[in-house]
Formats: C-alpha cells, sequence, structure tokens
C-alpha cells in the first residue's frame, strides 16, 4: 500500500482482521485498519483525528466519514475525507467522493462523482446540501 509522505496516520486503535466480517455501522476514535468486510456505515468520532485504512483485501458497503481515508481496497458507498482522501492503486469507489484534498495513484477508480469541499463545508453533516465543485469521471 502507498502512503503520503505528507500525512502520519494516527495509532492504529482498532484492526478488522482478513476473513472478518462486521455487520453494522461502525463508530469510532484514532486510527481504524481494515483487512475484513463492512457492511455498514463507518464514522470517526468528531474531533478525534480519525483515520482509516482499507487494504487490498478490505471492502466496505456502506458510506465513510473521517478526517482521513487510503483507500487500496473498495467502498460501494459515498466517501466523506473532510481533510484528506488517499486513493491507492487499487482502490475501487462506487460512490460519491467527497474532499478536501485527494490524491489517486494510477489505477485507482471511481465509479461516481468527486465533489471538493472547502474547510467550512466539510464540516458539516450533509455536504452533498451545499454547493461545491463537482467533477465527474
Amino acid at each position: 500500500m502507498v502512503f503520503s509522505r505528507r500525512y502520519k496516520a494516527p495509532k492504529v486503535a482498532t484492526v478488522i482482521g482478513q476473513g472478518t466480517e462486521v455487520k453494522g455501522d461502525i463508530v469510532f476514535r484514532g486510527g481504524l485498519h481494515l483487512d475484513g468486510k463492512i457492511l455498514g456505515n463507518v464514522q470517526g468520532e468528531p474531533d478525534s483525528s480519525s483515520s482509516v485504512t482499507v487494504s487490498d483485501q478490505g471492502c466496505i458497503e456502506g458510506d465513510i466519514r473521517v478526517d482521513r481515508l487510503i483507500l487500496n481496497g473498495s467502498v460501494v458507498g459515498d466517501v466523506h475525507g473532510t481533510e484528506q482522501v488517499e486513493l491507492a492503486s487499487a482502490a475501487r469507489v462506487t460512490g460519491t467522493v467527497y474532499y478536501q484534498t485527494l490524491t489517486m495513484a494510477p489505477g485507482a477508480e471511481v465509479n461516481g462523482q468527486l465533489v471538493h469541499t472547502d474547510e467550512s463545508t466539510a464540516l458539516q453533516t450533509h455536504p452533498q446540501d451545499t454547493e461545491s465543485e463537482t467533477s465527474e469521471l
């Protein structure tokens, strides 16, 4: 997996291993590393510097709302990255990606929209209700 040199991931407090499937929404603090599958929404607690790292084996079927996302697996749902979204070469997103800063490696795929949000709209609960710059792939 490719990690940004500008960003240091917070200490991982939660690991969901390969072969593990979680059904239901997850709310967490700090860092979450996913090698398994989540069938539900994933949300970092506000003001917790939340970070999700999804390996190439990881999969989320639900929306993600975190400060930082490093994705090398797949997401079926909308992604809300209030600070940074990093899509590695094996990343696959089916849904809209809301981001303040986006890094996308060759080979990464977004089947939906990329929506840039500024700092003020990124903090809102429903960024899709605000006007923002939209790019379709």
